[in-house]
C-alpha cells in the first residue's frame, strides 16, 4: 500500500544521543575522516560506532557518495534510523553535504532542529514456478537487464491485475521518484519529484518507439514476466545497483512500494531544485 507518511517534517526537538558512522569501503580519506568525525562527536557526549546500523541508533551518518547510502538504505529504512550524507567527492543527489558544511550541519542537528524527508522505497521479489523468493529493497530502481548483447526481451507487464503492455526492449526499469535522476533518467525516464507518491516504470531501449515510460500510483504492485523466446533469453534482476536475481523465461518480477520509507535529513540550505540545477549542469554553458 501507499504510504500515509507526510514527505518533509521540520523537527524541532531532535535528540542525538547514540550516532552510527557508516563509511564508504576501502576508502582511507573517509576513514580517516570517521575516526575524527567520531572524536568530534565524542566531546560532545554523543556515543558513536563505526559501520553498524542498529535500532538504538538516532542518527547515522554517512560518509561517502550516494552508492554507500543506497548500501545501507533497507537497513536504515527498516530501524527507522535517520541517515544525513555526507559526500567527500562530488556533490551527490543524496549526499548533498560537503565536508566544509557537514560540522555547522551536525551542530544544527544536535541543537534539535532538522528537516526530515521520507523517501519512498520498493520491495521487489523474484517468482519462479509459483515460489517468491525473498524480499530485495531498493531506495533508486530495480532493473530488469537482458544478459546477452544480441537479443531483445519480451517482458508482459502489469499493474495489479491489468495488463499494460508487453514490451519489447533491452529491460525495463521500475524507480522510485528519488530514482528518477538515476538510471530512469539516462533511459529517457522524466524527473519526479521525491515527494510524489509514485512508481516509474521506463522501458531501455525499446523496439517500438511507442513503448514510453510510464507513472503509476505507488499503491499499485506491477508485474513484469519475461516470456520465452527462440533464443531462450535470460535477464539479470539488479537491484540498486546490486544482482538480485537471475530471471528465466516464465518467471515473473514483482515490485511494489515498500512499508517503510527511508528517514532522510537534508540541508536547509539546498532545496531539491538547487541540487538539480548543480548535478545536471542547468543554465550552464557547459
Amino acid at each position: 500500500m501507499a504510504s500515509l507518511v507526510p514527505f518533509v517534517r521540520t523537527i524541532d526537538d531532535f535528540q542525538v544521543r547514540r550516532a552510527g558512522i557508516i563509511v564508504k569501503k576501502d576508502n582511507v580519506a573517509a576513514a580517516d575522516y570517521a575516526h575524527r568525525l567520531q572524536g568530534w562527536l565524542e566531546q560532545r557526549s554523543i556515543e558513536t560506532s563505526l559501520n553498524e546500523l542498529t535500532p538504538e541508533l538516532d542518527l547515522g551518518i554517512i560518509l561517502g557518495g550516494d552508492g554507500t547510502l543506497l548500501h545501507i538504505a533497507e537497513t536504515a529504512a527498516r530501524y527507522e534510523v535517520p541517515v544525513i550524507g555526507i559526500n567527500l567527492g562530488n556533490l551527490g543527489f543524496l549526499t548533498e553535504l560537503t565536508e566544509r558544511e557537514a560540522k555547522p550541519a551536525l551542530l544544527a542537528i544536535i541543537g534539535g532542529a532538522v528537516t526530515m524527508e521520507y523517501r519512498s522505497m520498493l520491495k521487489t521479489r523474484l517468482v519462479r514456478n509459483g515460489e517468491p523468493d525473498k524480499y530485495r529493497y531498493a531506495l533508486n530502481d530495480v532493473v530488469i537487464s537482458k544478459n546477452a548483447a544480441d537479443r531483445l526481451l519480451y517482458l508482459s507487464t502489469q499493474a495489479d491485475h491489468d495488463y499494460i503492455t508487453t514490451y519489447k526492449a533491452d529491460g525495463l526499469i521500475m524507480s522510485t521518484p528519488t530514482g528518477s535522476t538515476a538510471y530512469s533518467l539516462s533511459a529517457g525516464g522524466p524527473l519526479v519529484h521525491p515527494g510524489l507518491d509514485t512508481i516509474l516504470v521506463t522501458p531501455i531501449c525499446p523496439f517500438m518507439l511507442s513503448s514510453r515510460p510510464i507513472i503509476l500510483p505507488a499503491d499499485k504492485t506491477i508485474s513484469s514476466m519475461l516470456q520465452a523466446d527462440e533464443a531462450g533469453s535470460a535477464a539479470d534482476i539488479i537491484v540498486d545497483g546490486q544482482k538480485g536475481w537471475e530471471m528465466r523465461p516464465g518467471d515473473t518480477l514483482e515490485v511494489a512500494q515498500a512499508e517503510h520509507p527511508l528517514h532522510l535529513i537534508v540541508s536547509t540550505e539546498k532545496d531539491y531544485f538547487t541540487i538539480l540545477r548543480n548535478k545536471l549542469k542547468w543554465g550552464s554553458d557547459t
